[in-house]
């Protein structure tokens, strides 16, 4: 489930500050790659849940 455009656009990165990529059941940061679960359409931006670049899902 995707994130509105309009809540993506006023979102960043709670490490860096950095903008959020949508990639469907993550938002990726684009300054230090970490990912956001988003579970029931909701993001989940807390720093304990992100999961490192190292072991990200797939990404595209």
């Amino acid at each position: 489930m995707s994130v509105s455009e309009e809540l993506l656009a006023i979102m960043a990165c709670p490490l860096c500050r950095a903008p959020l990529v949508d990639r469907g059941e993550t938002l990726e940061c684009t300054g230090c790659r970490v990912q956001y679960p988003v579970r029931d359409g909701i993001p989940v931006m807390l720093p304990e849940e992100a999961i490192p670049p190292s072991t990200g899902e797939g990404g595209s």
